[in-house]
Formats: structure tokens, C-alpha cells, sequence
């Protein structure tokens, strides 16, 4: 975070211009705070009048002290100071009690704020658990991040000057009103340098807001980028790329830093040009001031004079200018300028905090995953006798799809049970990966599967193979639902995907990545990620059946041994192992690999393909692999090429069609 905050602490950043659509961004976040804390807000306001008023009430005491107490006790030849301690006794109380309201306004608004930031925090991290695989695919990791640390943390500030900007101006409205009846020939000359301050300040502030949100943008481009660097550092060090990173990372902090300057710069020059202005108001008032208070006669009768005259026309009051009068409006003088420069601070505070909130509810207004259709829902059953099923809440390991209908529709029969058998079929699936545009906007990129037909029975082992690109991982995409189809429909069992709720379906669809990625936590809790109300027996049994077993009974601390920076204590094929055990303790009707063999050892994969056929005995299973020994006994395989299957059958048919199959099993190229 660059020097002065990512909105310039507390300093005097002169008036920045308003982003648009910024009025609604305060507005959503005064709603957003109220939502929970409505009384508090109140009590919060109710306070900040309080000590205002209090405040106020000290510097007028100022012309009653001098003018009813000290200059008649220097008058009298025996006085009696008595009076004078009962009423500093009242004061005393009055800014006791505003001491009081200032205490609870700032611990209210501290638990306001944090308050309001847990909250926001959690929807954040809730949302997104909702967002689709397109929207991370879409955002660096760095830069989403940042939004957790740096924007809304400028919230924060928000939230906390809105107070504040309140309590300024209840300040200046309450000093103005005592300033008019004390003299108004003083308040219209403190209103004209007023104005001629803000003006200054405006004009040397207002092109500030649009590098804030530079900055922002910028500091979550930096952390992005750091991001990639850290995860990434072997291959970083492998091809030398040391000096390139480096390179790259200044030219980010150069940014950072050039957006930064550009949003704080008028920092230090508004500061001094306020400070000078209000001593200026100030010197202009005193002079003024003693002026007319010299003109009067000492038994304070005004003299004539067009000032005084005018004066007296505006007001009785004013005709009473006394010593006592002027040093008061000097002080109100400084508990008038200060607020003005304070609410430029406090705006500015909040304009650029909305660079932020900004970020921050474009993410809480990114479309979730939506289930607008969706009324299938998966559940474990008994099979009945008369080949009927019956749901119910235990593990049977029978599973069925729960058809609810459409209640609007008058069908009936409904809700109804479909035995889960694991039937994918593809009717002329085309697909596009979506785009995100530099203004935001979602476009539809390059087609990567053109008219797919599939037609899979149930328990069959269906694999895809293929050069990189060739759309196999996209398949798999598909079927989870990870992103939508643009064009024909995917059966599951009879029964659309879109029909079927994403969380349902997936559910039904163990899963082992390529990419394993494993959770800070111990090996027993890892594999139980699978299900999450697995026992320890079951977790055991899992490991065994991919003969993951052996590696951790090895392990330090067995089962218990805790893993950290995403396993990187174990070697990649025990990574691998891990994931394969969390996906056999989920115990999922059908599953998809996707190269889960990839990174293990050729004896290793020997021994976990055995406990993989046993995992897959009875399960429809999609298989994505490179090494084509591992898919000899597949029921079906697809071979694929830019997005169109171009041959399918078992291995022996697509040896003899000495077509690309061949040539991938072989290694020999086809000749016409």
C-alpha cells in the first residue's frame, strides 16, 4: 500500500470529483449498513449533535465569561467569585456529558464498522462459492484476492467518515447560526474567505478520484501477478525467468506507484493553502472585529458610523458588540474553517473509497449459478421387492434421481423416483468458451466442439483421447455443468442436465483433476473432503481400495500427518493418490478422470488401476487419457480432434480401422 493510505489517511486531499454511478455506490453502502445496524446509527447520530452542541456551548460561554464575569470582577473592589464557580461548575458538567457522547460515538461506530466489513466478508466468500467456473477462469486469483484485503478495507473508511462528514456539518450549521447572532458583518466576511478556501481546495483536488481507482486496479494487478509468481516459482526457476519477473514486477510497481502519486499529490499542497486561508479568515477577522469594538463608546453605546448602522439594521444583537463578543467569533472562527476543511477530507475519503466499493459489488453483482429450471435432485433409495424404490437418508449406495414436476403443470405422479444408472448422451452439442471483454461485457470466443452426439449405456467405461486441445477436458466441463451449451442438449439418464440441480449433479459425479490440489489440513481430513460425514474406517478403506494405504501408514504421523502449501511434503503421485482415495470415499454413482493416473509411476498406476476398476465396477465412468494402455478394456472410446469426435469404438475396432487411434497407439504415421 503506497505511503498516505489508498485514500490518503487523514490528510486534506482537496474535493475529488465523484466516479459515476458513485451516489448509488454510498447510497447501496448506507443501506447496506443500516440493514444491521439501524439503532446504532441512530444512537451514533443522536450523539454527534450532542457533543456538537456541547462544544458550541463552550465557545459561547467564552463571551459570558469575559463580558458577565471577568471584566466586572476586575471592576469591583471586593469580588465575589462564587458565581463564577457555579457556572464553570455547569459547563463542567455540559462537557462531561459530551465527553460521554464523543466516547460512545466512536466505540458504536468501531463496532459499526468492523461490524458491517465481518458481514461483507462473508457475503463476498458466499457469493463467489455460488459463481460459475467462467467467472474464475475470467478474474486473475491475485486480483480477486485483493478485494478481500485492499478494497474492503477502503470501506472501512467509508463507513467511518460518513459519521464524521455528519458531525462536520452539524458543526458548521450550529456555528453559523451562533457566528450570525453574535456579529453579521464578521459572518458574511468568514463566509466569503470560506468560500474562496473551498473553491481553492475544490480546484486543486477534483482530478484526484479517477487515479484512486487506478490505484486500485493497479495494487490488485500487482497482487495478482505476485500471486502467479509465488505458485509458480519452480518453472520460474527452471527456465531461468528470474530477470523477466523481476522486469515485469517493476513495471506493476511503477504503475502502482505512478497511480498512487497521482491520487496524493494535491495532499501536500492543500493542506498548507487551508492552514494559510483559515489564519488569513482569521487575522481578517480580528481586525475587523477590534475595529468595530473600538468604535463603540466605553458605555456601549455605538457610534455612528455606516458599518454600525448597517449592522444594527440587520440585527439588535449586533449593536452589542463587545470584547468578550469578538474574542467568542474568534473561536468560532476555528470551529468553522476546521470543519470546512475536515468535510473536503471526508468527502474525499468517501469518493475514493467507492474506487473500491466499486470493485467490491461487481463482485456481489457477478451472476450467480442459477437453478431456474431445476427440479431434480439426487437421493440415496432401497429397491424394493416388486423392483419399486423407496427413498431414504442412509448411504445405501443405490441411488435415484427425485423428479418433483412442475406444480403448475396439474401432472400427476409427481414427485417420482428414476433409478440412477449413469446413461450420458449428447444430441449435437456445439460449444463456445465465453470471453470477458476489457469493458466488462461477456462475448462468446472461439467454438471448441462442433455438433457432439454421445450415446452411453449404463456401467460403461467411455474414454476420451486425443491431441491437446482436442476438446476431451471440455466434455467433462460440460457434463458438470460448469458451463451451459450454446447449442443441442445433454441427457443424464433421460433427463436434461439443465433440469438437474448443478450441486445434485455434481454430487452424482465423482471427480479426480488432473491438476490435485490438496487442503491445508491432515491426510485423514483431505480424503474426507469427498464426504464430509465419512468415518475414519471408511476414509481407511478408501486409501486401501487406491492403495494409498501403503505411502501414508509411512507418513510421520499415519492419517493424522498435517499437510500444508498444498501437500508439497509429498511427492506428486501421492498428491495424486489422495485425490483418487477422496473421490472412492465419496462413493459416486458415475465418475469422470481426468488423466488421474497422470503423475503416478507405471508400478503405482499398475496397482491403483485395480482399485480403480474395482471403484468403477457398476459405475458409468468418463475417462480422459494420454497413456492409451490404461484405456484398453474402455466399453467405448471417442477419439477426438478440434472439437469433433472423428472415430469411436472399442480397441480392437479402432486398431483396425488403422485411423488416428492407430496412429496414436502405434506411433506410426498413416499413409494414403
Amino acid at each position: 500500500m503506497g505511503p498516505g493510505g489508498r485514500h490518503g489517511g487523514g490528510r486534506n486531499m482537496g474535493i475529488a470529483k465523484m466516479p459515476k454511478g458513485g451516489m448509488k455506490l454510498i447510497m447501496r453502502l448506507l443501506k447496506y449498513v443500516t440493514a444491521n445496524y439501524k439503532w446504532s446509527m441512530l444512537a451514533v447520530l443522536v450523539c454527534i449533535i450532542i457533543t456538537s452542541a456541547t462544544t458550541l456551548t463552550s465557545t459561547l460561554f467564552t463571551r459570558t465569561l469575559i463580558d458577565d464575569y471577568i471584566l466586572p470582577l476586575t471592576q469591583a473592589e471586593n469580588p465575589d467569585f462564587s458565581p463564577l464557580a457555579h457556572a464553570l461548575m455547569k459547563l463542567a458538567v455540559i462537557l462531561f456529558f459530551g465527553a460521554l457522547c464523543s466516547y460512545a460515538h466512536s466505540r458504536l461506530m468501531i463496532n459499526v464498522s468492523q461490524g458491517t466489513l465481518k458481514r461483507l466478508r462473508i457475503d463476498v466468500f458466499s457469493h463467489m462459492q455460488n459463481l460459475p467456473i467462467k467467472y474464475f477462469d475470467t478474474h486473475a486469483h491475485g486480483n480477486t484476492m485483493s478485494i478481500y484485503t485492499n478494497d474492503i478495507d477502503t470501506l472501512r473508511q467509508m463507513i467511518s467518515s460518513m459519521p464524521n462528514l455528519f458531525s462536520s456539518i452539524v458543526t458548521i450549521i450550529m456555528t453559523l447560526t451562533s457566528m450570525i447572532v453574535l456579529s453579521m458583518p464578521l459572518t458574511i466576511l468568514t463566509i466569503i474567505m470560506s468560500f474562496v478556501m473551498i473553491y481553492t481546495t475544490r480546484k486543486l483536488g477534483q482530478r484526484s478520484s479517477k487515479f484512486f481507482y487506478a490505484q486500485q486496479s493497479n495494487l490488485g494487478n500487482m497482487n495478482g501477478f505476485v500471486e502467479e509468481m509465488l505458485t509458480g516459482q519452480k518453472v520460474v526457476k527452471i527456465f531461468c525467468h528470474e530477470d523477466e519477473s523481476i522486469g515485469r514486477f517493476k513495471e506493476l510497481n511503477e504503475q502502482l506507484r505512478s497511480s498512487t502519486y497521482n491520487a496524493n499529490r494535491v495532499a501536500n499542497i492543500v493542506m498548507p493553502v487551508n492552514g494559510n486561508l483559515s489564519n488569513l479568515i482569521y487575522v481578517m477577522t480580528a481586525i475587523f472585529g477590534a475595529l468595530l469594538a473600538l468604535r463603540y463608546t466605553a458605555a456601549g453605546t455605538p457610534l455612528s458610523s455606516p458599518i454600525t448602522t448597517f449592522a444594527a439594521g440587520l440585527s439588535p444583537v449586533v449593536s452589542a458588540l463587545t470584547v468578550g463578543t469578538v474574542v467568542s467569533f474568534l473561536t468560532l472562527i476555528k470551529n468553522f474553517t476546521r470543519p470546512v476543511s475536515e468535510v473536503s477530507n471526508q468527502i474525499n475519503s468517501i469518493i475514493n473509497a467507492v474506487a473500491g466499493a466499486m470493485r467490491v459489488f461487481e463482485v456481489l453483482d457477478a451472476q450467480p449459478e442459477t437453478e431456474d429450471h431445476a427440479n431434480v435432485t439426487l437421493v440415496n433409495v432401497n429397491e424394493n421387492n416388486d423392483g419399486s424404490l423407496t427413498e431414504t437418508t442412509k448411504q445405501t449406495g443405490v441411488w435415484a434421481w427425485k423428479i418433483n414436476g412442475d406444480a403448475t403443470s396439474g401432472e400427476e405422479g409427481y414427485p417420482k423416483l428414476v433409478r440412477q444408472r449413469g446413461e450420458v448422451d449428447f444430441f449435437g452439442v456445439d460449444f463456445s468458451y465465453p470471453i470477458l471483454q476489457d469493458d466488462g461485457k461477456e462475448v462468446l470466443g472461439r467454438q471448441v466442439l462442433f455438433d457432439i452426439e454421445m450415446d452411453t449405456d449404463a456401467g460403461q467405461k467411455i474414454a476420451l483421447v486425443g491431441g491437446t486441445g482436442a476438446g476431451k477436458t471440455t466434455i467433462t466441463n460440460l457434463i458438470n455443468r460448469f458451463y451451459d451449451i450454446q447449442d443441442g442438449k445433454i441427457l443424464y439418464d433421460g433427463i436434461n442436465i439443465n433440469s438437474i440441480s448443478r450441486q445434485e449433479l455434481r454430487r452424482s459425479l465423482g471427480m479426480v483433476l488432473q491438476e490435485t490440489h490438496l487442503f491445508t489440513g491432515s491426510v485423514m481430513e483431505n480424503i474426507r473432503y469427498g464426504r464430509l460425514d465419512a468415518t475414519d474406517e471408511e476414509c481407511i478403506s478408501a486409501a486401501k481400495l487406491v492403495h494409498a494405504d501403503d505411502f501414508i501408514s509411512r507418513l510421520p504421523n499415519g492419517y493424522q500427518t498435517m499437510l500444508s502449501g498444498d501437500g508439497g511434503n509429498l511427492s506428486q503421485g501421492e498428491r495424486q493418490l489422495i485425490a483418487i482415495a477422496r473421490a472412492a470415499v465419496a462413493n459416486p454413482p458415475a465418475l469422470i478422470l481426468d488423466e488421474a493416473t497422470s503423475s503416478i509411476d507405471t508400478r503405482t498406476e499398475q496397482l491403483v488401476q485395480q482399485g480403480m476398476d474395482s471403484l468403477m465396477q457398476g459405475r458409468t465412468t468418463f475417462v480422459i487419457a494420454h497413456r492409451l494402455s490404461t484405456i484398453r478394456n474402455a466399453d467405448w472410446i471417442m477419439v477426438m480432434d478440434h472439437g469433433r469426435i472423428i472415430e469411436r469404438g472399442n480397441h480392437e475396432q479402432l486398431l483396425a480401422m488403422k485411423g488416428k487411434y492407430y496412429q496414436l497407439y502405434t506411433g506410426n504415421q498413416i499413409t494414403a
